[in-house]
């Protein structure tokens, strides 16, 4: 059974890569789909798996704080091509509910708390980007 992991951004090691790296111990063989990697800050169990990026990845400083660009996430998940794959576990807490699951996959979502950077930490989140507070 193909499986991909699906994780909104491996950026640094908090409790979501925790959840992550279990799941890579789960399927050692699973590739894994993101929107940012930074290779510096999280090494293994991540780094022998098949990583793919999404294009966020290669935008300004996304590889340090890609939640500036979570009005593109959205976009960018659609843009996956994940017919290979047969079962899709997607480990976050929001944007990935809106993956293009293929006919006949099935997705999994260990779903995380809500969004802090939506609910009791935008404002926190909207100063680190720039955009005031």
């Amino acid at each position: 059974m193909k499986t991909a992991l699906i994780h909104y951004w491996m950026t640094a090691m908090r409790g979501g890569e925790n959840v992550l790296a279990e799941l890579c111990r789960l399927y050692p063989d699973a590739d894994i789909f993101t929107h940012a990697w930074n290779r510096d800050r999280l090494g293994e169990p991540f780094s022998s798996h098949r990583i793919n990026e999404t294009f966020i990845a290669h935008l300004p400083g996304a590889r340090n704080g890609c939640q500036k660009y979570l009005p593109l996430m959205p976009a960018a998940l659609r843009r996956l091509d994940l017919a290979p794959y047969d079962l899709i576990i997607s480990s976050e807490s929001g944007p990935a509910k809106g993956i293009r699951k293929p006919s006949g996959a099935v997705h999994i979502c260990y779903c995380h708390t809500p969004m802090r950077y939506l609910w009791d930490m935008s404002d926190l989140y909207y100063q680190a980007a720039g955009f005031g507070g």
